[in-house]
């Protein structure tokens, strides 16, 4: 398949690219600098491009599409990964937590931006695409609910859950047609770089938990499978 992934050049983008490189897909992966897309990309095995994308921005997105489409002559399936996360407002978000009141304005957009808006810009650029492939993909990362609604988690929180909305009314706008939607998260805190430093990571999950799951969200074991929300830490369960 012909794949693309956001916010690709580490943490559980990279894990995916990664796995999803072992069964022969074809991928471009994004991160907003270019040269560090390009050289993540060349150190994976396979056919992987790496290109500069910022989600926030319309314009870049389109222009990301294009650069896809050119790569790949098309595109199969959209895993919509990019985000930032609760350290770019509260660097100690963990060990303090902020009230919202006390979050910056410019650092609660630019979280909902990423993680919301981006997810909107991204699935919007590449639906028509999708629509003309044989049987289009859309994959978005979430986050467990609990999170959501977590004190001192503002705006990452919200963010998550306004993706998780959007994501169920793409799967219904999408019902009938040849492209799915579904959710996929990795079921508890994560090896990422959204975790602060200092802090002890020994008992997370790695981000290769999310290797089972999206390398069956794309492959023909998942066709027909739409408006799901998959866990990883439950996947073993459930395959």
């Amino acid at each position: 398949m012909r794949i693309l992934i956001t916010g690709g050049t580490s943490g559980l983008g990279l894990a995916m690219a990664r796995a999803l490189t072992e069964d022969g897909h074809r991928i471009v992966l994004t991160g907003r600098d270019a040269g560090r897309a390009a050289a993540v990309a060349g150190s994976l095995p396979g056919e992987v491009h790496g290109i500069g994308m910022d989600v926030r921005d319309a314009g870049s997105v389109r222009a990301g599409r294009d650069a896809t489409v050119d790569r790949l002559g098309g595109l199969d399936v959209l895993v919509n990964n990019a985000g930032i996360g609760m350290r770019t407002v509260n660097p100690t978000f963990l060990t303090a937590p902020q009230p919202f009141w006390k979050v910056p304005e410019q650092g609660f957009r630019d979280v909902v931006d990423t993680n919301l808006t981006g997810y909107f810009l991204v699935a919007s650029a590449v639906v028509p695409d999708l629509l003309d492939a044989p049987a289009g993909r859309i994959v978005n990362v979430t986050m467990n609910h609990a999170t959501m609604r977590r004190a001192g988690f503002v705006p990452y929180g919200p963010s998550r859950a306004g993706a998780e909305s959007l994501s169920r009314i793409m799967a219904a706008d999408l019902a009938g047609t040849t492209v799915t939607v579904n959710l996929l998260l990795p079921g508890g805190p994560t090896v990422t770089g959204m975790i602060p430093d200092g802090v002890d990571a020994s008992a997370m999950l790695p981000a290769e938990i999310m290797a089972a799951p999206i390398r069956w969200l794309c492959s023909p074991a998942a066709d027909g499978i739409h408006d799901e929300r998959i866990v990883a830490t439950e996947f073993a369960d459930r395959s």
